[in-house]
């Protein structure tokens, strides 16, 4: 061999050398998925690894999560029967009632009407409007009453009635309206002034 062809070769070679190491940096920056020197074979047992420590680190789950879940049934919804309500007023007491389709029972602050009305004549007040449109037997009446004496509660519960049964039925205002169950009673007592003994009694006068 000539000394031109040695000097040729070694030039060759340093050219492969150069040209080497340049891929080689470049495959070293590249990630470990674009890298054609990484082997496909090393990257699964890491992925696997991966997978292993996930599994591991997922929370126990506790007997009450474990237990299967009872599917709470709806409730059957009951039948709710229509009902009337009217507000009463007599003196300074106030009646609230609620009439519903029933057997004719009373119920007023939670007692029957004959312990809590015992006089007769304010049980009969208070049933009047019922009996005149004849319906004394055919609800339920709820009171309930505030404020007052018993006869000013006795009027405010008449008048409640009266009103809860117009929205039973309409045409039943004449017949109360004739009787007066559906005014408002406006007497109220009046108040006491100053130097009199009630609202208009005065002391006995003395002329010495």
């Amino acid at each position: 061999m000539t000394a031109k062809r040695k000097e040729e070769n070694k030039e060759n070679k340093g050219i492969e050398t150069t040209e080497e190491k340049e891929a080689v940096v470049t495959e070293a920056a590249l990630p470990s998925e674009q890298s054609p020197l990484v082997s496909e074979e090393a990257v699964e047992p890491a992925t696997e690894a991966k997978e292993k420590v996930k599994v591991e680190a997922k929370p126990k789950r506790s007997r009450a999560s474990t237990k299967k879940s009872t599917a709470v049934k709806p409730k059957a919804q009951k039948k709710q029967q229509p009902s009337y309500w009217g507000t009463g007023r007599r003196k300074s007491s106030v009646a609230r009632v609620r009439l519903v389709p029933g057997e004719g029972k009373f119920a007023i602050n939670g007692r029957p009407l004959q312990e809590y009305f015992g006089v007769e004549t304010m049980q009969t007040a208070v049933l009047k409007p019922l009996e005149v449109t004849e319906n004394l037997n055919r609800f339920d009446v709820t009171v309930k009453v505030s404020g007052g004496g018993i006869s000013g509660q006795a009027g405010a519960v008449q008048h409640g009635i009266s009103r809860a049964l117009l929205q039973v039925d309409e045409t039943l205002r004449l017949r109360l309206k004739k009787l007066g169950l559906l005014t408002r009673d406006p007497r109220e007592k009046e108040r006491k002034k100053y130097g009199l003994k009630k609202a208009r009694k005065r002391p006995q006068f003395s002329k010495r």
